[in-house]
């Protein structure tokens, strides 16, 4: 049998990882802010639509909480900024 001289270096990945939901978080932030000029004084239900749907396309499927997803309509409905923080 043939050996292999594959090694795993954990730190390496988990810092790769930890890249990764980092931009994402900060790719999220930019679009869902991005909401803020058509949204702003819409109704709640639609700023979440809106809101879940850029969450989705941005997480390639993902679903948010509701109370986080309530949270961030409510910001951007107001006018206020809004930022995301994964992990």
């Amino acid at each position: 049998m043939a050996r292999s001289n594959f090694s795993f270096d954990e730190n390496a990945f988990k810092k790769a990882a930890q890249q990764g939901v980092a931009k994402m978080a900060r790719t999220l932030t930019t679009a869902l802010n991005g909401l803020k000029t058509q949204y702003q004084g819409k109704s709640i239900d639609e700023v979440k639509k809106a809101v879940q749907t850029t969450w989705s396309k941005h997480t390639g499927g993902g679903s948010i909480t509701d109370p986080e997803l309530t949270a961030f309509a409510e910001q951007i409905q107001q006018g206020g900024r809004v930022e995301v923080r994964l992990g």
